[in-house]
């Protein structure tokens, strides 16, 4: 088994992927990822339409194929009638995680009192984590920074390779009978 992790980045836009205008969902991630991650990383990325059985398509796609140990979802998470990647990421899930819910509108409800719109969500299908985010780039970072503290050792829960992270942007926690030495 490989310690590098695999991650599966999804935009989730009709005008994005239509080419209306340029996604930014992708490279805020990128980047976000890029400073946080310590330990051994790559990315799958997909930009796709607000269509529920295209996201429920590349969801499984990503977790049972492509093996991303994580999965993250820009966009979609809102009331409006074309929102539809909550329900798209319930439909593939083997387990709920109702926190990564819970906390994502509690970040971002720091910011704008329009967070409790969110619908956003966080399951488990096999041994992938899947996490809806908020669909511009600085919700995207400030929603990352206050729930990336929990998903490596989730990822360690469900028969991921153990993540470790720069401190300086966001402290992995384990509890410290999961925790290994730091690598020399």
């Amino acid at each position: 088994m490989t310690n590098e992790l695999i991650v599966g980045l999804v935009s989730i836009s009709d005008r994005a992927s239509s080419g209306v205008y340029e996604d930014q969902g992708l490279p805020a991630l990128r980047e976000w990822f890029g400073a946080a991650l310590a330990s051994p990383w790559r990315m799958e990325t997909r930009l796709i339409p607000d269509e529920q059985a295209t996201i429920e398509q590349t969801l499984i796609e990503l977790c049972d194929i492509a093996g991303c140990h994580l999965v993250l979802t820009t966009g979609g998470t809102g009331p409006a009638p074309r929102d539809v990647t909550p329900e798209a990421t319930l439909a593939v899930a083997d387990k709920v995680m109702p926190g990564f819910g819970e906390q994502m509108r509690a970040v971002s409800l720091k910011y704008v009192p329009t967070a409790i719109l969110s619908r956003q969500v966080g399951v488990i299908r096999g041994k992938s984590l899947i996490l809806n985010l908020p669909g511009q780039p600085k919700a995207i970072k400030e929603t990352l920074d206050g729930v990336f503290a929990a998903v490596p050792y989730c990822i360690d829960l469900i028969g991921g390779p153990y993540v470790e992270t720069r401190e300086e942007v966001v402290k992995a926690f384990r509890p410290k009978s999961a925790q290994r030495p730091p690598q020399a």
